[in-house]
């Protein structure tokens, strides 16, 4: 006799692609206010929150910011911000 009882068993069900996990949150000055950008390896922003945010300061606790926010690998990902901001944003890099 079958395990099923008589019933067919579900079929299996496909767990959702995983999301790449954020590497660097940059915490940048944006018109007078801190801004957290959230981003994954490829510096590809995922998210965006209040630079103050409790979540941003739970994720960058113990961790030494570098100030490298204007070198050229940054240019895409903080286009929107002039040299002066990008010089004094904080970079942290998260461990994966």
């Amino acid at each position: 006799m079958s395990q099923t009882y008589g019933m067919e068993s579900h079929t299996p069900r496909r767990a959702p692609a995983l999301r790449e996990p954020v590497r660097y949150v940059v915490v940048i000055d944006q018109g007078g206010s801190s801004l957290a950008r959230l981003m994954i390896e490829t510096r590809q922003q995922v998210a965006e929150l209040d630079g103050g945010a409790p979540e941003v300061v739970q994720m960058t606790h113990g961790i030494t910011p570098t100030k490298v926010a204007d070198e050229p690998e940054w240019d895409a990902a903080l286009q929107g911000h002039n040299h002066r901001e990008r010089r004094a944003a904080d970079v942290y890099v998260l461990t994966v």
